[in-house]
């Protein structure tokens, strides 16, 4: 059996990858995939901590005629839908999870209190965090770097539909090159589309490891715990590269 290298994980998945083959929405074949391989990190003794995007449902900055601020909130509703259908799934598999949202609604989820957070991990419990910050003009990914600086989380383990960090765009660019390591300071500089500057600068700062992977095989999740050479790794150790 693999043995996992980080204690305390916290796994950001895009609202895109749980819309699957459907590019809008939940797929529940999709889903069911996510939940099982989070299961599988869990059942290993690793923390698990989550942040979902919602971009399978709405993006606030993609808006261009309404109020920012207006259409970032409603962005904040799109993650706690997708938060509530992961902690379904999950305790259909048996693992007990705790949604917490940085906006208050009680009625269908527990406000964000770190120490209670915290708390939640050690009785290993999977907690889920909704509304990205709880304000507007900042990302999920923002949230995913601020809430694994509190937990004191290992490592971000970001799950995207790229498999890993390039220095363009493979989608456009069919001579990218796909980095195994880079430092934090590298893809500020370069302007590599890992994570908002905002959410790599807090890593940077309180050097949070992120590991970057596709979430196109959910399996990658696990093999990214067990320390597998998948993806790219940004981390202050990464030599710079070219």
């Amino acid at each position: 059996m693999q043995e996992p290298i980080y204690k305390r994980v916290l796994i950001k998945i895009s609202g895109e990858a749980l819309a699957g083959p459907d590019k809008f929405g939940i797929n529940e074949d999709t889903l069911n995939e996510v939940c099982l391989n989070i299961k599988r990190i869990q059942d290993m003794g690793v923390d698990v901590a989550l942040v979902v995007g919602g971009g399978n449902f709405w993006r606030g900055a993609k808006s261009k005629k309404m109020d920012r601020t207006r259409a970032d909130h409603m962005g904040m509703l799109a993650t706690v839908i997708n938060s509530l259908a992961l902690a379904d799934n999950l305790e259909k598999l048996g693992v007990t999870v705790r949604v917490q949202t940085a906006i208050e609604m009680k009625q269908i989820a527990e406000p964000y209190i770190r120490n209670r957070a915290t708390r939640h991990l050690e009785k290993g419990r999977v907690v889920i965090f909704g509304c990205g910050t709880g304000n507007p003009f900042f990302t999920t990914d923002t949230a995913a770097a601020l809430r694994a600086v509190e937990i004191d989380a290992d490592v971000i383990l970001l799950a995207k539909n790229v498999d890993g960090v390039y220095n363009c765009d493979p989608n456009m660019n069919d001579n990218a090159v796909k980095y195994e390591h880079i430092n934090y300071t590298d893809v500020l500089n370069k302007g590599l589309g890992v994570m908002d500057s905002t959410a790599t600068s807090l890593c940077m700062d309180n050097n949070i490891v992120i590991h970057v992977f596709a979430i196109k095989d959910p399996y990658n999740m696990v093999r990214a715990v067990c320390g597998e050479k998948i993806g790219t790794i940004v981390s202050w150790s990464a030599d710079s590269c070219q």
